[in-house]
């Protein structure tokens, strides 16, 4: 299911609820969501299938339950590092949502998109550079977190 949902780039995603439910904020959401969660699926298996082993045959020989095992074992060694990943998907789909948003689903890339239009360069420069500010944002946002859990 993970690999399906990341076999598809998010335009066509986007593309395919476009023409279900109409140009919403939804259809973007959908379009983002399916991708980005089938990639931070695939990611976190992986993160948490690489754990070593001997912390958490620890915990079930110590009589750990594996709902404990996964809080107690696997999240403590991998959480910098899911949200680290996670923070960098964030911020992937906030650049991909503008992209998206020059197909008409509306958002930032559609006020860019218009501004290009209407010939207004003053605007599009504008616009840019509060893309840029977010993301730069998203970043700063990120390194607190990840300074935070890894203390």
């Amino acid at each position: 299911l993970l690999g399906f949902m990341r076999a598809i780039h998010e335009l066509v995603w986007a593309w395919l609820f476009v023409a279900s439910i109409g140009l919403s904020p939804f259809a973007a959401i959908f379009a983002l969501a399916i991708p980005y969660g089938g990639i931070l699926g695939r990611i976190f298996a992986d993160m948490l299938e690489d754990v070593p082993q001997e912390p958490i045959k620890a915990l079930h020989t110590a009589g750990a339950s594996t709902i404990q095992t996964l809080w107690y074992g696997h999240l403590p060694i991998v959480a910098a590092s899911i949200t680290s990943y996670a923070m960098y998907r964030f911020e992937c789909a906030v650049r991909s949502s503008a992209i998206m948003s020059f197909v008409g689903i509306g958002g930032l890339g559609y006020q860019i998109q218009l501004s290009l239009d209407d010939l207004h360069y003053n605007e599009v420069w504008t616009f840019m550079f509060f893309l840029v500010l977010l993301v730069i944002i998203i970043d700063a946002w990120s390194n607190q977190l990840r300074k935070r859990l890894s203390i």
